[in-house]
C-alpha cells in the first residue's frame, strides 16, 4: 500500500492540473466579454474630467430629481409587469395543463414561439393594433366618428406593463406548465372526492408544488422587467423614463459619459439586489417544500 502512494500522487497532481487548466478558457471569456467592459464602466464612473478618483458623478446623479424619477418608474414598471405575468400566466398554465381542449397545444407552441421573438416585434404589433392611426382606433373613429382616437393608453406606463407582460409572460408559463403536469394527479383526485373546493385545491395542493416555478420565472420577469429598454423606447411613452433609457439618453443624446456609466453601475446594482431577494425566497421555498 506504501508502495503505491508515490505512483498516485503524480497522476492526482495531473488530473488537478487538468481540472484547473479547464477552467482557463471559460475564465478568459468572462473575463473578456465581462468583466474587463464592467471595470471600465465602473472605472469611468468614478473619474472626474480630469482623471482622478471622484464620487461626483454619482452625487450629481443621485441629486437629481429625473434619476429619482426614472428609478421610481424602472422599480414600478417592474413589479407591476412581474405580477401580471404571474397572475396570468398562472391562470393559462391552470387552463392549458387541467382544462384539456382542442387548440390547447397549438397555444402552447404559440407560446413557446413568444420566447423566440424578438421585443420589438411585439411592440410593433401593438403600435399597429392599439397605436393612434392602429386598427382599434381607425375602427372606432370610422364606426362612432370621434374626432381623436379614443384608445390612448398605449404611450404611456400602462402600455409599456402590457407589452412587456406579453413579451415575458411566457418565461413564467413554460417553467410553471413544467411543474404542473409533473404533478400527482392522485392528490387532485383526493382532494376533489374528499369535496374540497377548487380554490382550495389550488391554494393548498397545486401552489406550494408549483412555488418554485413560480418563482424562477417570476425572478427572471422581474430582472428583465428591470432592465428592459427596447420596449420603452419603442413605444416611446411619454413621460416614461427608466433606467436603462436613461442611460441611453446620458451617453448618446448627451455625451456626459461619467453620468450614464453611474446610473448603470446603479442598474447593476439593482439587478443584483432583485436576484438576491430572489435566491433568498427560493431558498426560503426550498426549505418549506422540503420540510412538508
Amino acid at each position: 500500500m506504501s508502495d503505491t502512494l508515490p505512483v498516485l500522487r503524480p497522476l492526482r497532481r495531473s488530473l488537478a492540473l487538468q481540472r484547473h487548466g479547464s477552467l482557463l478558457l471559460p475564465l478568459l471569456v468572462l473575463t473578456t466579454l465581462f468583466f474587463y467592459p464592467l471595470l471600465l464602466i465602473v472605472q469611468q464612473a468614478l473619474q472626474d474630467n480630469s482623471g482622478h478618483s471622484s464620487f461626483a458623478a454619482f452625487l450629481q446623479v443621485l441629486e437629481s430629481r429625473r434619476f429619482i424619477s426614472a428609478l421610481l418608474n424602472t422599480v414600478q414598471i417592474a413589479l407591476f409587469t412581474t405580477f401580471g405575468c404571474l397572475l396570468l400566466g398562472s391562470v393559462m398554465s391552470l387552463i392549458l395543463v387541467f382544462i384539456p381542449f382542442s387548440g390547447s397545444r397549438f397555444i402552447s407552441l404559440v407560446i413557446d414561439t413568444f420566447i423566440a421573438l424578438p421585443t420589438f416585434l411585439i411592440t410593433l404589433a401593438f403600435t399597429f393594433i392599439y397605436g393612434s392611426a392602429g386598427l382599434l382606433n381607425g375602427g372606432l373613429m370610422a364606426l362612432f366618428h370621434f374626432e381623436l382616437p379614443p384608445i390612448d393608453f398605449l404611450y404611456s406606463m400602462p402600455g409599456v406593463i402590457l407589452a412587456e407582460i406579453t413579451v415575458f409572460m411566457p418565461l413564467v408559463m413554460r417553467p410553471l406548465m413544467a411543474a404542473l403536469r409533473q404533478l400527482d394527479r392522485s392528490q387532485l383526485e383526493a382532494a376533489s372526492v374528499l369535496g374540497a373546493h377548487p380554490l382550495r385545491v389550488i391554494a393548498q395542493v397545486i401552489f406550494p408544488a408549483a412555488l418554485p416555478a413560480l418563482l424562477a420565472g417570476g425572478s427572471l420577469c422581474l430582472l428583465l422587467a428591470t432592465n428592459e429598454f427596447g420596449i420603452v423606447l419603442f413605444i416611446g411613452a411619454k413621460g416614461v423614463n427608466t433606467l436603462p433609457m436613461m442611460v441611453y439618453s446620458k451617453a448618446i443624446l448627451e455625451s456626459d459619459y461619467a453620468s450614464a456609466c453611474a446610473i448603470a453601475v446603479i442598474n447593476i446594482l439593482l439587478s443584483l439586489g432583485l436576484f438576491l431577494l430572489y435566491r433568498l425566497a427560493a431558498g426560503r421555498a426550498g426549505a418549506r417544500s422540503s420540510s412538508c
